[in-house]
């Protein structure tokens, strides 16, 4: 297993990206769909609008662009020789990924629910300002992965 990983490490590595940057867009799209959700009049024409909006995004883009992301990653840290695991860089990026992302995440699908539903009693300040989280997860992933400052 670990001589298929690294003889594809290169695909792998490329396909885990385009997945990351595809769920990475929709986790900065959703929240900016509820700005606007939350403003609308439950049963509008709009409000039913953004619903399907909401769960095409969640269900057809960023679910399957996570699972291609976190798959492939771990894939990644299988493969011999990649990852020196007792650099504080890896332990940081998997927190923002996991943790953070994979927090951030549920939450949003959770909020698609309550739109679903009708049953939203949050504000569209308080998405605009949740709509900047995974942007700082992400910064500091990034920073991570190619700086790796420590």
């Amino acid at each position: 297993m670990s001589d298929f990983l690294a003889e594809w490490y290169q695909w792998i590595k490329a396909v885990h990206l385009i997945g990351a940057i595809a769920w990475m867009a929709g986790m900065l799209y959703l929240p900016r769909l509820y700005v606007y959700h939350a403003d609308a009049e439950p049963g509008s024409v709009q409000s039913e609008t953004f619903k399907v909006m909401e769960r095409r995004l969640l269900r057809a883009i960023i679910n399957p662009a996570m699972m291609v992301a976190c798959t492939l990653g771990i894939a990644m840290l299988f493969t011999p020789g990649v990852i020196d695991w007792s650099a504080w860089w890896i332990w940081v990026k998997l927190f923002c990924v996991f943790i953070g992302l994979g927090t951030m995440h549920a939450f949003l699908a959770r909020w698609r629910k309550d739109f679903e539903a009708d049953r939203n009693t949050r504000p569209a300040k308080f998405y605009r300002m949740v709509n900047e989280v995974p942007t700082l997860f992400m910064i500091v992933t990034v920073i991570m992965v190619i700086v790796r400052p420590f």
